[in-house]
């Protein structure tokens, strides 16, 4: 399949997969939540926008807690069910302050190619004339 033909929905699948450990930190930033809590809550504070099915969370939810940013705790409910109960380590804390930054920058960069105009954009770094063959420079402009 040609780029231009693929799906919006593939598109928008592989941008939550790839953001989902930043956005599982940001919700347990709050509070520890299992697995369940944590996608209902990435849903509620992204207006629904963002929808998680299982085979998407728990393998973010394994990745963070074999990096150190996250522990789990088996916890019974009032119900009687088990659930792994999820909270953020410092480490994880760290992470997400850094992970915040990054998608700031990025997200302002990507705002200024799609929405800006040149004269909005950042200040151009100055550039430095190369000669074309080596050995030879180019006689200044005016």
């Amino acid at each position: 399949m040609h780029w231009k033909e693929r799906p919006q929905v593939d598109t928008e699948r592989e941008l939550l997969k790839g953001n989902t450990p930043t956005l599982v930190l940001a919700v347990l930033k709050d509070a520890p939540l299992h697995g369940y809590g944590i996608a209902r809550e990435i849903e509620r504070r992204s207006g629904n926008a963002l929808k998680f099915k299982e085979g998407t969370l728990y393998p973010a939810l394994h990745a963070l807690e074999r990096e150190g940013l996250i522990v789990g705790a088996w916890s019974r409910e009032g119900t009687g069910r088990e659930r792994k109960v999820y909270r953020m380590t410092p480490a994880g804390l760290a992470e997400l302050e850094r992970r915040a930054r990054t998608w700031t920058q990025f997200a302002t960069a990507i705002f200024h190619v799609l929405g800006g105009t040149p004269d909005e954009a950042a200040p151009r770094p100055e550039r430095t004339r190369r000669p074309l063959l080596p050995g030879f420079e180019p006689e200044p402009t005016a």
